[in-house]
């Protein structure tokens, strides 16, 4: 499927993880993408793992999503290589497991700061730019959003943002019939959840073991496949809606 043809998409947190494999998808299906991340390194690996012949191709800007500035260049950047932004995936995030006893206001500003002031600026910016009738928004959030889950307070309040902020945002601009859908993946295989402070070792995580998702932990394809259906014609009538993509844990 092209699904993506003539289509420009702005992708952030794509050196890695789920943002990696919604470029592929993306570009697989005909997308041109400026796929944006703070590790050059990472950013040049997914860009060599495009095979050759795909119908879409992708490009590579190194930025930190925390940075206003930053932000607006790579969205000025996008538009000015892809020709125009018809849709955002903002990807990236930050991952912290704290007991609150051992959260700092630092951390808390540090989460805030990528999950949620990233994710609103590249929006914010980004709509500058999409067409009025179609284009797309799509937020990654998670099903930490709604899901309370132990020593995850802070990051499950960044996520919670980022889902109300969706929300929202999809009603103020349902106007101009652009669509902004946030996507909420479960337990998923990362190298960001595979972390060594992920789950610290003094932690009791027996509690992960009781609510492990009927289908266990997915993979970043997986994802991306919901991402691309998200962005696409497709889901044309789908906006303001979560996609929870959690492998059954809510069940």
């Amino acid at each position: 499927m092209n699904r993506f043809e003539n289509t420009s998409v702005l992708l952030t947190g794509a050196a890695s993880g789920i943002g990696r494999a919604a470029a592929l998808r993306l570009a697989s299906e005909g997308a041109a993408v400026l796929a944006v991340d703070l590790s050059a390194d990472g950013l040049r690996e997914t860009a060599g793992r495009l095979p050759p012949g795909s119908p879409g191709r992708i490009h590579t800007h190194v930025a930190d999503v925390s940075d206003e500035s930053a932000v607006a260049a790579a969205v000025a950047r996008a538009a000015d290589a892809l020709g125009g932004i018809d849709v955002l995936v903002n990807v990236a995030g930050v991952h912290r497991t704290t007991p609150i006893d051992r959260l700092t206001v630092d951390d808390l500003r540090h989460l805030f700061d990528i999950n949620v002031v990233g994710t609103a600026v590249f929006c914010r910016e980004a709509l500058r730019h999409l067409p009025d009738g179609s284009g797309v928004i799509v937020n990654v959030a998670s099903s930490s959003a709604t899901h309370g889950n132990p020593f995850m307070s802070a990051y499950s309040a960044t996520k919670g943002a980022v889902l109300a902020f969706s929300l929202s945002l999809a009603a103020e601009v349902a106007h101009r019939r652009i669509r902004v859908v946030p996507v909420s993946p479960g337990t998923v295989r990362t190298p960001l959840a595979a972390r060594p402070d992920m789950l610290p070792p003094d932690l009791d995580t027996s509690y992960y073991q009781r609510i492990r998702a009927p289908f266990g932990a997915g993979g970043p394809e997986q994802i991306a496949g919901v991402i691309a259906f998200a962005a696409s014609p497709d889901a044309g009538y789908l906006t303001g809606a979560e996609i929870r993509a959690d492998g059954g844990s809510h069940i």
